[in-house]
């Protein structure tokens, strides 16, 4: 292939927002301490892969002192990501914390809490609505009756205005026909999430 036509496959290849990028795969390998600062880096650079997969627009802003690590932009507005790893496990579930010394998740804070079950290598799209004022969330992804499993891979909700998430956001339709990769609830998905 001569670089005129390579060009041109870019070009169109970036027009798919949300549909995952078949011909430029970013394959990223991190590797993190038993050190939570170095796993929470490892954890932000793994979303960052996922989402350029997917074709979602996202920004880091500078430092570390806001609540969130990441902006993206679907056309919906801006949504401040909170990207958290759950790698604390309990029985066959795993432990997430808002913070050190009770704190909690808050719509002041982010708009949604993105989490990452490193050893299963699934990701979990939770909007604050139902994450506000809990300090701990817990995910299960053995159970499909898990309080959160309905968030699994919902990254159609970073598509959605926010009155159209949240409590009781079982959708009858597509959230986003837009993205590829379909959440546990997903009515074009084949295996749905049954509460």
């Amino acid at each position: 292939m001569d670089f005129q036509s390579r060009e041109i496959e870019i070009k169109t290849n970036v027009k798919n927002v949300g549909r995952e990028c078949p011909t430029h795969t970013i394959s990223l390998q991190a590797v993190a301490d038993e050190n939570t600062k170095r796993m929470g880096e490892a954890i932000e650079a793994a979303f960052l892969a996922k989402v350029c997969k997917l074709r979602i627009p996202v920004c880091k802003p500078w430092g570390d002192s806001e609540r969130y690590d990441f902006v993206v932009d679907w056309g919906q507005g801006f949504w401040r990501v909170q990207v958290k790893g759950g790698s604390s496990q309990d029985g066959s579930s795993y432990r997430v914390r808002a913070g050190c010394s009770g704190k909690v998740f808050t719509e002041e804070d982010m708009d949604f809490v993105v989490v990452h079950i490193v050893t299963e290598d699934v990701w979990y799209v939770v909007s604050i609505e139902i994450a506000e004022g809990l300090s701990t969330l817990w995910f299960n992804p053995r159970s499909t009756r898990a309080r959160f499993e309905k968030y699994r891979e919902a990254w159609c909700l970073l598509d959605c205005p926010r009155k159209a998430r949240g409590c009781g956001d079982i959708p009858v339709r597509c959230r986003s026909e837009e993205v590829k990769v379909r959440c546990a609830v997903c009515p074009m998905r084949e295996e749905r999430y049954t509460p």
